[in-house]
């Protein structure tokens, strides 16, 4: 099959876990549209909400040589941050349970700003939106995806990837991110990696160094599940494995016209929020 971004599969971190959890969630996450608007669709929560406000201030600041970073308070970016998911912008059924998360969110700028560790060397970004690269050009697959960080080893002349938590809970051992983060890093910059760490911010001052996956079984695990997805799509029939779950059963309320529509986010994407159900606290693990 000759090589077309535009008629080739894409998959990432996100989606394939969408895969794995549930084939009908990633179909109406992934494929479906609105027949309304030709938008996707995606529900806000208040676990989501958060994650997006403290990556978004570490995003902004990795562009920036090291002298320039933190010329303004890391903390009054999150306050400018937190005004685009306020309210229902971010999911929130009342103040109380929106002023629990953004003092959660408070307390990861606050010890970011103490400790800012990696945020104050050198790094490397790449230079694509979302960068990617063919996993296969015979099977006609696209890897894509965002890394947080990449910190530049001068000494080696290597990076660090590094991925930023603000759930609770530490990263499962089984979960593909690191594979996919090293394949990804590996193919859309020439520096070699050397090191990978998760940065859990809620609870840990430094951050927590993870083995290097193996690249090879990395590029077999990966490609072995993206090309189940599209011999999935190619066949067009995607189905709960449990007749409704947690994953698929929100946005099949959206597929049938329930959910409450907030607003289209800059990717077109059309944003819902939970109405029917109060959210105290979820503690999602974010990907971004």
């Amino acid at each position: 099959m000759t090589k077309d971004k535009y008629s080739a599969v894409w998959v990432s971190h996100t989606s394939i876990s969408d895969f794995l959890q549930c084939p009908r969630a990633y179909f109406l996450k992934n494929i479906y549209k609105s027949p309304k608007t030709g938008h996707k669709m995606k529900i806000i929560s208040p676990a989501l909400a958060l994650g997006q406000a403290i990556h978004e201030v570490i995003d902004a600041i990795s562009v920036l040589p090291v002298s320039e970073r933190f010329n303004t308070l890391l903390m009054d970016r999150y306050e400018a941050v937190w005004e685009t998911v306020t309210g229902k912008l971010g999911g929130f059924p009342n103040l109380e349970v929106e002023d629990v998360y953004k003092k959660r969110g408070r307390e990861m700028i606050a010890r970011i700003t103490k400790n800012p560790g990696p945020l104050v060397r050198k790094a490397v970004k790449i230079k694509e939106e979302l960068p990617y690269y063919f996993l296969s050009e015979e099977e006609n697959i696209i890897l894509c995806g965002k890394v947080d960080w990449l910190e530049y080893l001068e000494e080696s002349d290597s990076v660090h990837i590094i991925d930023f938590k603000t759930s609770k809970s530490e990263e499962d051992g089984s979960s593909l991110q690191l594979p996919i983060y090293l394949l990804l890093v590996r193919n859309t910059q020439k520096r070699k990696v050397s090191r990978a760490s998760y940065w859990y911010l809620g609870i840990k001052d430094e951050l927590t160094e993870k083995k290097l996956p193996d690249e090879k079984e990395s590029f077999d695990m990966v490609f072995d599940i993206a090309k189940k997805i599209k011999a999935q799509r190619q066949l067009g029939v995607f189905t709960c494995p449990h007749g409704g779950c947690r994953s698929c059963l929100p946005y099949e309320t959206i597929f049938r016209g329930g959910e409450e529509f907030i607003y289209v986010d800059k990717h077109n994407v059309d944003i819902f929020i939970e109405s029917k159900k109060i959210v105290e606290d979820q503690e999602e693990s974010v990907i971004l």
